[in-house]
């Protein structure tokens, strides 16, 4: 007599047989995913005497930051930007330089080599920590038991774990009714790997992704278009700050079209077709592209995880839910990153990944999520930390504002490199930084600073009395503090 087993009791059948016959093996922790978040928890754990493993599917180490995110996507802006800056820049520097031209497949093979160094450096760290590195696909099995499905290269395995922290991070949202192929409808990850320069380049979302992407391939020649549903570009940024963003940007030649609302996008030959509603007008636009990059956003990536089959709980977003310890419902299975709640940042999961650890050694740990700062890479470069004007004045919190530009800092202006400003938002009676905002050249260091001011308290006369460096940009830095309680020396 035949018989008709449902889903779950095949689960149960395979999960029998792959207990039955793969390599059973004890570790103390084992980590879901290798990527910011996975691979410093995994080393974490190691460092502190766990015998701790890593499972990760790629291949390669890094996850989507280093593979295909944001170290890629830095080696094209500074290298595009080099090439932009010596086609445009270099003769008002005094410098004869003959014609300039992109040899794609070397521009592209520097992007490569990079990853390949930092990819292989974690490797190299698991070694040196004694993380074992099981290349393969994780699943649970039970809530102790972890299956590695292997790829090539790796081996098949069963985990034993005491305790199991999830890091499997994010992939990029679709869009409803577009169809990507990552040819001439891409993904971030396609817009990192062209191969060649799109004459015309849209781009759905004006996030950070959408607009460091299309810093790139404007630099290399693209006409680019960026269509936002909201009314503003750079989801999360003090208001100052987007508009002033989006001026820099139109000078550099990226055009916007803001509050749009996109009904089509569809690929014909060579040629995309999309349309979008203008909110503000009340009217259907249709435009051509050769190349549709879809920047709206990441989303929680748990696919083969075979969660269900332990009862793990998601939101509506699809994150794993958690408490304030990372801890599921089960508290010896923790979870970091992406793939759970707050900002979608590399740096973010990093902490957490050392925190998750520290909790599982100690039964404390620590991330200051009001202090987590944001950067888009483009040039100049924009970065914050803390609060914005917004998110204050929704508060009713009473704050003073101090700016600095940089065309009146000596060292930008020795530079040639003057666009942007420093900004300040301080408590209005105490002066205790409360947010900096900063566009300008290397604003991705300096929020550094902004974020030890907020980590300890500090104010800003506190910052105004510290010593920096002449000729420096981080003056700025100083004379903005300044000028949320009194007078900036040089302006």
């Amino acid at each position: 007599m035949l018989r008709s087993f449902t889903q779950s009791q095949k689960r149960l059948f395979s999960s029998a047989r792959v207990l039955a016959e793969a390599v059973q093996k004890k570790h103390d922790i084992v980590v879901i995913g290798g990527g910011p978040g996975g691979y410093v928890a995994a080393i974490k754990a190691a460092q502190l005497g766990y015998d701790t493993a890593c499972v990760e599917k790629r291949g390669t180490l890094g996850g989507t930051c280093l593979n295909v995110g944001c170290i890629p996507s830095k080696a094209l802006l500074n290298n595009s930007h080099l090439y932009h800056q010596i086609k445009t820049d270099t003769k008002a520097r005094g410098i004869d330089v003959g014609e300039a031209n992109i040899n794609m497949d070397n521009f592209m093979k520097a992007k490569e080599t990079a990853v390949k160094q930092l990819t292989g450096g974690i490797e190299m760290l698991f070694k040196k920590n004694k993380v074992k590195y099981y290349k393969g696909a994780g699943s649970f099995v039970d809530e102790h038991t972890i299956n590695v499905d292997p790829i090539e290269g790796g081996e098949e395995a069963v985990l034993k774990a005491d305790n199991i922290i999830i890091a499997t991070g994010s992939e990029a949202t679709p869009f409803p009714g577009i169809e990507i192929d990552e040819e001439r409808i891409i993904t971030s990850t396609g817009a990192l790997s062209l191969k060649e320069v799109p004459k015309r380049l849209a781009i759905i979302g004006g996030g950070i992704i959408g607009l460091e992407m299309g810093s790139v391939w404007s630099r290399l020649g693209s006409e680019v278009t960026v269509i936002e549903y909201n009314n503003a570009i750079g989801a999360g940024m003090d208001g100052e700050i987007a508009k002033s963003t989006q001026k820099f940007l139109t000078k550099q030649g990226l055009k916007f079209n803001l509050g749009a609302k996109v009904t089509k996008g569809v690929r014909e030959g060579d040629v995309v077709k999309i349309e979008y509603e203008d909110t503000k007008k009340g009217k259907t636009v249709a435009l051509e592209a050769d190349v549709l990059l879809v920047a709206v956003g990441r989303r929680p990536y748990t696919t083969g995880l075979n969660a269900e089959a332990i009862g793990l709980e998601f939101d509506n977003k699809n994150r794993v839910v958690i408490d304030s310890e990372y801890k599921t419902k089960f508290d010896h299975i923790r979870c970091i990153g992406d793939v759970t709640f707050g900002a979608m940042l590399a740096h973010k999961a990093e902490e957490e990944g050392i925190a998750a650890v520290e909790y599982i050694k100690n039964g404390h740990g620590h991330v200051n999520y009001g202090n987590i700062p944001s950067v888009m890479y483009s040039h100049p470069e924009v970065a914050w930390v803390g609060q914005s004007e917004e998110q204050l004045k929704e508060a009713g919190i009473k704050y003073n504002v101090g700016k600095f530009p940089f065309i009146a800092n000596s060292r930008a202006k020795t530079n040639n490199d003057t666009e942007g400003f420093v900004k300040f938002l301080a408590d209005s009676e105490t002066q205790r930084v409360l947010g900096v905002h900063i566009i300008g050249p290397n604003a991705g260091e300096m929020i550094a600073e902004a974020g030890l001011a907020l980590e300890y308290g500090a104010s800003t006369e506190d910052i105004s009395r510290v010593c920096h460096a002449h000729p420096t940009l981080s003056e700025a830095f100083k004379e903005a503090a300044m000028d949320t309680f009194g007078k900036p020396i040089n302006f």
